[in-house]
């Protein structure tokens, strides 16, 4: 038995060590860890219990029958992450480059058919060459294979992507699909095509970073929902991540104590000013309401008119999205409605109730907007509102207009709780655009035109420039002091918590994609 357990563990440690020394040094000199040494620190110390550990390849064209794969290239199990089981998977990069064959794919699907049973989290760590060309058809079979897996955990498991390296070819469809996207900046790229089939193709050259790079798709695309500084960084995200989010798509969300009283002291009254033409940022009056002042941004980077995020409000997770009036003065566009309603959606399949903080002056006129689709995908903003049957809690700190006061979250929308400070305008549209339609030919006419104009601009301010108008058919449920704020949302978020709304039976909605 001592010599078979002596075997057991030289074979474990050669396939501990993955591509060898040389190559492991190259990987800590490319500035990332190794596979094995982001799964020690993703996990509970001694909790990580490895999967497969012994598969191997077994294809022997072009030359593979020669060569040795330590466990294939990734490392597949469970452990446990502040005490709550979550699946992992990490490729190897110091095995021919993480490359993803016929098994490499197997361990893979293996590990999220078992996330899938357990109804526990899976987080994927990639950093990989991509398709294991040797392999034909078997790597694309194993890509297949792992597309319809996360579509069948989509809403039923919560699935995190780290991307710590190069992620090429068909492996972005993967990370797509999931519901976070970390990538850890200047070692993490993601592309379908690289900079030299590009070159080849169109002429155009581009560097990998610049292409595909952790900004680029933080910024730009919308394809990556956070930019970590190190794997390390990358590893703590998703931790945090996790820690607002329930194992599995049965189970409500962690709610913890809080020791924070629910008044708010008299700084807030000094962040949004009655003048709707002042901008300011959003964030802190966000901070300001949740526990601790502790808020988790998601896309940070992109459409930066909305901000969406997690956080705590008296020990309840929430999910909050807010108009930015820092940015474009908060006006909902193609890029923010998508944002907004991709996280909508998910907050709704994960029991997470929903907090909105309106203010905006409707959605972005314009041809390259129109031409762009913002019907298509300003109607996603209205289904992910509608579709959802979390507690919805909607706070109009000041402009809500026309169509984007329906779309953020209103009563129309299905919100459960909604409440307006007394800076609140809520109209069809902004007083200058009404005044010149209503007034026209009192403005015409009038002796003193730009005169008549103000005048008739501040008629329509006094007459529903306010939050009071609405509070009288009903359409919002309170007025309040903000100070009031954290108060009323709590209040509203253990009132909701027996909260039942059944929909009509169907198998799907056909959501404006």
């Amino acid at each position: 038995m001592e010599e078979l357990i002596k075997k057991l563990k030289e074979l474990e440690e050669n396939i501990e060590l993955g591509g060898g020394e040389k190559q492991i040094e190259k990987q800590h000199k490319a500035g990332k860890l190794t596979a094995r040494e982001r799964i020690a620190l993703l996990f509970d110390e001694g909790t990580f219990e490895e999967i497969d550990k012994f598969v191997k390849h077994r294809n022997t064209n072009f030359g593979l029958d020669k060569k040795e794969l330590p466990a294939d290239g990734v490392i597949v199990g469970i452990g446990k992450i502040n005490g709550r089981p979550v699946a992992a998977f990490s490729q190897d990069f110091t095995v021919m480059g993480g490359s993803l064959g016929e098994m490499h794919a197997k361990k893979i699907v293996k590990i999220m058919d078992l996330a899938m049973k357990l109804g526990i989290p899976i987080i994927g760590i990639n950093d990989s060459g991509g398709a294991r060309i040797q392999e034909g058809v078997d790597a694309l079979y194993g890509y297949g294979e792992i597309f319809f897996r996360n579509t069948l955990a989509s809403g039923v498991i919560p699935q995190i992507t780290i991307i710590a390296g190069p992620c090429a070819g068909g492996a972005v469809y993967s990370p797509a699909i999931t519901d976070f996207v970390i990538m850890v900046d200047k070692t993490a790229q993601m592309f379908i095509t690289g900079p030299n089939v590009i070159k080849a193709v169109t002429g155009e050259e581009i560097s990998k970073e610049d292409l595909g790079g952790a900004f680029i798709h933080n910024s730009k695309s919308g394809n990556a929902h956070f930019v970590a500084q190190s794997d390390e960084d990358a590893i703590n995200i998703a931790k945090k991540l996790l820690s607002y989010i329930p194992q599995n798509n049965m189970e409500e969300p962690l709610v913890t104590s809080s020791a924070q009283g629910l008044d708010i002291d008299d700084s807030i009254l000094n962040i949004v000013s009655p003048d709707s033409k002042k901008g300011y940022d959003v964030k802190n009056v966000i901070k300001k309401i949740v526990d601790n002042g502790e808020f988790l941004e998601v896309h940070e980077h992109f459409a930066k008119n909305i901000v969406v995020g997690f956080a705590r409000i008296n020990g309840y997770p929430v999910g909050i999205i807010a108009n930015q009036p820092n940015v474009f003065a908060g006006v909902l566009d193609i890029d923010s409605s998508d944002k907004a309603a991709r996280f909508i959606r998910f907050l709704d399949a994960f029991n997470i109730p929903i907090v909105t903080f309106v203010d905006t002056p409707g959605y972005l006129p314009g041809t390259k907007q129109e031409h762009g689709g913002i019907i298509r995908h300003g109607a996603k903003l209205l289904y992910a509102y509608s579709e959802a049957t979390v507690p919805k809690i909607t706070i109009i700190l000041r402009k809500a207009f026309g169509g984007a006061y329906i779309a953020m979250g209103s009563k129309h929308l299905g919100a459960d709780f909604v409440a307006a400070w007394p800076t609140a305008e809520i109209a069809v549209m902004g007083p200058e655009g009404a005044a010149n339609i209503i007034f026209k030919r009192d403005i015409e006419n009038s002796e003193n035109p730009e005169e008549t104009r103000k005048q008739k601009i501040e008629e329509y301010k006094n007459a529903f420039s306010n939050p009071y108008v609405a509070a009288s058919r009903g359409y919002i449920d309170a007025v309040i002091d903000p100070r009031q704020t954290r108060r009323f949302i709590a209040q509203s978020l253990e009132y909701g918590k027996t909260k039942v709304e059944p929909r009509p039976k169907k198998k799907h909605g056909n959501i404006p994609l």
